[in-house]
Order: C-alpha cells, then sequence, then structure tokens
C-alpha cells in the first residue's frame, strides 16, 4: 500500500506548482508516495506542462484535468477520491517542501493515535515565520475580542516551541489527513467553494473524537496568498468570505458574529 497521497489542486499558478512537485521529488522519501496534481480550468499553460512532467514518466505522478474552475474543495476532492495513500496530505501549490518536512509529518501522524490533522511549521519566502493555525470563530470568541479587548482571537498564530502543538485548526496549506480522519470524517465539504474548508474540516475533525495538531518539526515555506489570488483580485477578495461564512456559520450565526465585529469596531472608533 501506498503510504502517502499528496494531492495539490492548482490554478494558473504553473510556475509555483512546478516548483512544488521539484520541492517533493527532491526529498529522498523512506516510504511510498504518490503525487496527485489537480489542473481547475488553468488557461496559463499549466495543463500543457503538467501533461509533460506526466508523459516524461515522473514515478508515481498523475494528473486530473477539470475543464471549468470547481472550486477549491470540489478540486482537493477530485484527487482525494482517486487517492491510494494511507496518509492524505493537501498541499497548496504555492509551497517548497523542506527536507524532512513529509517524514517528520508521518511519523508524527503514525505515533499519535488520536491525530486526525496535522499542519506544519509555515515561513514566508523571506524566511519569517508564518502564523498559521486558528481558534474557531465563535460568538463568544468574537464577544471576547471586539467587545471586551481581548486580543488575538481572531488573528492567526504560530505557537512557539518545539513540539507539536493541539490548535483548534490549521491553515489548508499544508493539511495531513490521517487514516482515522479519512474514516470519521471524510472529505472536504465541497458546499465550500473557497475559504472555511479547512478551519470546517477541522471542527469535523474535533466533534468525531480526533484532534488538530501544530508540529514545528515540519518545515514548509509557503508563498502566503499566491494560489488564491487568481480567485478575485486584492479589493474584492473579502467578498469571496461571505458565502463561506454564512455555510459555516449558518445564516443566524453569520450575522450575529458580523454585528457583534461591526459594532465592537464602532465602539473602538468612538471610544478608543
Amino acid at each position: 500500500m501506498i503510504k502517502l497521497s499528496i494531492v495539490i489542486a492548482n490554478l494558473n499558478t504553473k510556475k509555483l506548482t512546478l516548483e512544488c512537485i521539484a520541492s517533493i521529488y527532491k526529498q529522498n522519501l523512506p516510504f511510498s508516495f504518490e503525487v496527485i496534481v489537480v489542473d481547475d480550468g488553468s488557461n496559463d499553460g499549466s495543463v500543457e506542462a503538467l501533461k509533460k512532467l506526466q508523459n516524461s514518466k515522473t514515478p508515481n505522478f498523475k494528473v486530473i484535468l477539470n475543464k471549468t474552475n470547481v472550486g477549491y474543495a470540489k478540486a482537493n476532492n477530485n484527487g482525494l477520491k482517486i487517492a491510494k495513500g494511507e496518509h492524505r496530505l493537501l498541499l497548496n501549490s504555492d509551497t517548497i517542501v523542506k527536507e524532512n518536512a513529509l517524514e517528520n509529518l508521518i511519523k508524527f501522524a503514525d505515533e499519535t493515535s488520536d491525530a486526525g490533522v496535522v499542519g506544519s511549521r509555515l515561513y514566508n519566502a523571506d524566511g519569517s515565520l508564518q502564523p498559521s493555525c486558528f481558534r474557531f470563530p465563535t460568538i463568544k470568541n468574537a464577544m471576547l475580542e471586539y467587545w471586551f479587548g481581548r486580543k488575538g482571537l481572531f488573528e492567526k498564530f504560530a505557537p512557539k516551541g518545539e513540539e507539536a502543538v493541539e490548535v483548534n485548526a490549521v491553515v489548508g496549506a499544508v493539511f495531513l489527513i490521517t487514516p482515522e480522519a479519512k474514516k470519521r470524517v471524510g472529505m472536504l465539504d465541497e458546499r465550500y467553494w473557497a475559504y472555511f474548508e479547512d478551519i470546517d474540516y477541522c471542527r469535523q475533525v474535533w466533534k468525531k473524537g480526533l484532534k488538530v495538531y501544530y508540529l514545528p518539526k515540519s518545515e514548509i515555506i509557503h508563498y502566503h496568498g499566491a494560489s488564491f489570488k487568481k480567485l478575485a483580485d486584492e479589493k474584492n477578495r473579502w467578498r469571496k468570505l461571505i458565502p463561506s461564512s454564512k455555510i459555516y456559520h449558518g445564516l443566524v450565526g453569520h450575522y450575529l458574529i458580523n454585528a457583534v465585529i461591526w459594532t465592537g469596531q464602532k465602539w473602538q472608533k468612538l471610544f478608543g
């Protein structure tokens, strides 16, 4: 059986995707693996480049070509459906795998029976640490931060230290789904076009009696946001969050949490 399936969704990020793939094959992995790239309707030459890579008989390399952009969650699920690995790693196309990152992920997951999702320590291109963990965005946390001044509850963070840490959720850039999570939770929720699919999956992991871990000993470079810039320009990207927020929180929860944030921000401007 294949030990690890790596699924990469690509949308018009040809250069980054090829660099990501190269960084994987550069590793001398001590276990069997496969790489599945799902192209989500690219028109930047990605399709031709991926076909060329496949035709060059790159070992354990598969390509799925979507005719249209079906969204991040569904594109990843297309890869997960044909994945044969014991563990499944969702890897953003804008990442570079560092030495021992994958071995350490798999080793930790194999040794930790309650692990459902494991995320790596992420670095920006300049080598600085990139926050990659979330607290669940609950109404209670919104009230604590925006009404009572408890800062940071809605911001991504990076736990300190070198040991694995339990967290509510990790970002989907490097997202290892263990066999137990695959069995209890399954695949990503395809109602999410983009955004919230990672935090929703982590919420389901916790609900099913498993845990989410942040693993500092697995290090990945992440060109933050590069894979999502194609979804919308910077000015309008926030609009993409709204449909996903309504799914994640429910309609009433969405409006309640936004009311808390809006009123809190208004109070801060008036009395801050």
